[in-house]
């Protein structure tokens, strides 16, 4: 039987941000990238995430993304990663960005 109820569902915050910059994160245990999202009236925050596989630094600057932005900051490594973007893992145990089919506001909230 399953506990979680809609008021639990209703607690994680997850918002639509663009990729400002993203880079090579070498002290990472996991390949990984060190991203700046814009999350609009939230502001700027910083995310450590593990898509490598499927995505180049260069491609991901300007994209947009769905992340839960209401989670405690974690320190990864030497780098503070303040949300946590949303992916999909595939068969080969590899990450898809969750991404808006059309452009969105930054900071609007998912729901």
């Amino acid at each position: 039987m399953n506990d979680l109820h809609y008021d639990d569902f209703i607690k994680i915050d997850m918002r639509i941000g663009t990729i400002i910059t993203a880079m090579e994160f070498p002290e990472a245990r996991k390949p990984a990238y060190k991203l700046t999202i814009d999350f609009g009236e939230l502001g700027i925050k910083r995310s450590s995430a593990q898509i490598t596989d499927y995505y180049s630094c260069a491609e991901l600057e300007g994209k947009q993304i769905v992340a839960v932005v209401n989670f405690p900051p974690k320190q990864i490594a030497n780098f503070i990663s303040e949300c946590l973007v949303l992916g999909a893992i595939d068969a080969e145990g590899k990450v898809v960005l969750l991404e808006p089919q059309q452009p969105a506001a930054n900071g609007l909230r998912i729901s």
